[in-house]
């Protein structure tokens, strides 16, 4: 079985610089981001190229992401939409969003992001309730994963037929594979795992990219 390209360091450090290209406020906000306690919780340069990529060639206007952080997968959704495209993004309080908000003014993306500030399921309720289903190209959750089933049944309800859903951390350090590792965290992981496995609802595909990304499109 010819299995995934474990990657050194070095090799690492090669398909950053060849493979990725920065925009001045994305490395600007690495930058500004690398320093922190929590500076793990932010995606990749690769990860976020590979979104960007996929934004432009889904052609999505309206996006969905739960949880933000600091802001660089936003950057890099909001980066790859058009000048009329639009991304929701849902945080639970403005502690590290306000760290990206400079690096989208820089970038000119600040008027495509449409921050809302509350618990994510109030927040994708209440776009259900206004009228959002099947308004979405395109949804990245990357928020607390026990109530990561809770945001991908929204989310199903939120993007159109077609659309993609991309679920981060599903490989969790390896966690989900290891019998002794069972935090609330891992464990929900481990189910949505399977879950969206046998999900008839959804065409998937699991990518060994940064801590494990799942992608699924809608049928």
């Amino acid at each position: 079985m010819v299995k995934s390209l474990g990657l050194s360091d070095a090799l690492y450090a090669y398909v950053q610089e060849v493979g990725t290209r920065l925009a001045p406020a994305q490395e600007g906000l690495r930058a500004a981001t690398a320093g922190m306690q929590a500076a793990g919780m932010q995606i990749g340069a690769d990860q976020g190229q590979f979104m960007g990529f996929l934004v432009r060639l889904l052609g999505v206007k309206r996006a969905l992401e739960v949880g933000t952080f600091t802001g660089y997968s936003a950057l890099s959704v909001a980066l790859a939409l058009p000048d009329d495209g639009r991304l929701v993004c849902c945080d639970i309080s403005t502690d590290y969003t306000d760290i990206g908000r400079p690096f989208w003014e820089q970038a000119g993306v600040a008027g495509k992001i449409d921050l809302r500030i509350g618990p994510a399921v109030e927040t994708l309720d209440r776009l259900i309730a206004e009228g959002g289903a099947d308004g979405f190209d395109f949804a990245f959750i990357d928020a607390d994963k026990s109530n990561y089933d809770a945001y991908y049944e929204r989310c199903l309800v939120l993007v159109r037929a077609g659309g993609v859903i991309a679920v981060d951390n599903v490989l969790w350090g390896g966690a989900v594979i290891d019998p002794a590792k069972n935090s609330a965290d891992t464990v929900a992981l481990r189910a949505l795992n399977r879950k969206l496995h046998a999900d008839e609802r959804v065409d998937i595909t699991m990518l060994a990219i940064g801590d494990g990304l799942t992608l699924l499109r809608r049928r």
